[in-house]
């Protein structure tokens, strides 16, 4: 077990209102990953089956879409996390995801994900409500944007 990354986990949005049973069980699966400035954590059309936390740096989500420069959808840091939508749902990833400084992530898999149903169905149940919630205030937050960029 490492306990910095069981800390970490404790404090990630996602896992807000877990016990610490589950937040244990996750970190034991977790692995944690350091990206040099510029790298290409994941690339659009990738498939995917891992979300990422990150615990230190900045990452930009940008989406090429036949323009140059790529289109930056958006700016996480430490606390937020990416790489949701591939544990959803079973298509390739949507868009790239760069380091813009040196970053260490923990990742956890969909298959993670889906021991803690099997151990922990309740626990389970509250991660999934979490990321609804933060997906949710991802879109309004779009919406708004869009709004905003459109008038």
């Amino acid at each position: 077990m490492n306990a910095s990354l069981e800390n970490f986990l404790h404090r990630v949005s996602v896992m807000a209102g877990l016990d610490d049973e589950a937040v244990h069980f996750l970190s034991d699966l977790a692995r944690e990953e350091h990206y040099p400035a510029g790298a290409v954590i994941v690339g659009e059309g990738e498939p995917g089956n891992r979300m990422y936390f990150i615990s230190q740096g900045h990452v930009a989500v940008v989406k090429k879409n036949g323009t140059a420069p790529p289109v930056v959808l958006a700016r996480f840091g430490a606390g937020e996390f990416f790489g949701e939508m591939s544990l959803v749902e079973s298509v390739v990833r949507s868009a790239s995801v760069i380091a813009e400084d040196a970053v260490t992530v923990c990742t956890l898999k969909g298959t993670d994900f889906h021991r803690l149903y099997q151990h922990r169905p309740g626990q389970y149940g509250i991660v999934m409500l979490n990321l609804a919630r933060d997906l949710s205030r991802r879109l309004r937050a779009l919406d708004e944007r869009f709004t905003h960029i459109s008038h």
